[in-house]
C-alpha cells in the first residue's frame, strides 16, 4: 500500500558557543566541509551556499575510501539570520532548523521529512551524528 503521509523527524543539540559563531560555522562553505559528516570515514570535499530565500545550497558527501558518495542540496524557503533556516531538498522533502540562543550557548533544533528508502531510526541517527559532528567542530574551533 502506498502512503503519502510524511514522517517528520526532530533532532537537537546544545552547542557551547554564542549564536553568531554557530550561525557562521553552520552556513560558511569553508566550515561546512570540515564538520559535515556522520562518521570519521566520511567527508564533504565540496560545499556551496547561497544563503537567501530562493538561494541554493549543495554539498558532496563521500566515503573517504571512495566507495560511495552522493550530492545533498536544496533551495532556501526561509532565512532569518541567527534564528531560522528552512529549505526544500531536491526530492521535495522539507527541513527546518531553529537556532535558540541562550547567552554563550545555542540550541539547534532540526526537523526534517524522512525519506522512504531507509528506516526512520537510521535517518535520525545519521542526521544526529552530523549535528554532533557540528557541535564538536564548533566547540573546538576558535
Amino acid at each position: 500500500m502506498n502512503t503519502t503521509e510524511k514522517t517528520t523527524v526532530t533532532i537537537e543539540a546544545t552547542i557551547n558557543a554564542p549564536v553568531e559563531k554557530v550561525w557562521n560555522l553552520w552556513t560558511s562553505p569553508e566550515h561546512i566541509i570540515k564538520w559535515n559528516s556522520a562518521s570519521e570515514d566520511w567527508h564533504t570535499p565540496k560545499a556551496e551556499n547561497d544563503l537567501r530565500v530562493g538561494g541554493a545550497f549543495s554539498s558532496r558527501m563521500e566515503a573517504k575510501d571512495g566507495s560511495f558518495g552522493f550530492d545533498f542540496g536544496g533551495i532556501y524557503d526561509e532565512v532569518e539570520t541567527h534564528k531560522l533556516i528552512a529549505y526544500t531538498l531536491g526530492d521535495d522533502r522539507k527541513v527546518k532548523i531553529i537556532f535558540t540562543p541562550d547567552g554563550n550557548t545555542t540550541k539547534i533544533t532540526e526537523s526534517f521529512d524522512a525519506e522512504t528508502q531507509n528506516p526512520v531510526e537510521m535517518q535520525k541517527g545519521g542526521w544526529q551524528s552530523i549535528l554532533n559532528s557540528f557541535k564538536k567542530y564548533t566547540e573546538t574551533t576558535v
